[in-house]
């Protein structure tokens, strides 16, 4: 009978080591989740500069999207323009 004893304690110690212990299997499925979630955010970030790639090609080699930033985010005109603005109610 304490054989019996010892092996059900001893069984009982190695799932507990194996569940929580360094590398076991809760730090394993808490590893899992933070990959998968740095995979999103990766895939993410890859169509950002994706997005940003093709903007830069757009302002060195089209004027008419350069102008349409330049009027748009910098507020610039061009010479001779007439610019009205108008009160809000």
């Amino acid at each position: 009978m304490k054989i019996g004893r010892y092996f059900v304690a001893g069984f009982f110690a190695m799932v507990l080591l194996i569940l929580f212990s360094d590398r076991g299997l809760v730090e394993y499925f808490e590893i899992k989740e933070k990959l998968s979630l740095l995979e999103t955010e990766t895939g993410r970030i890859s169509a950002e500069n994706e997005q940003l790639r093709e903007r830069i090609v757009l302002l060195r080699s089209d004027r008419d999207y350069l102008e349409l930033i330049a009027r748009r985010d910098l507020g610039m005109v061009r010479e001779g323009e007439i610019i009205y603005r108008f009160r809000e109610p």
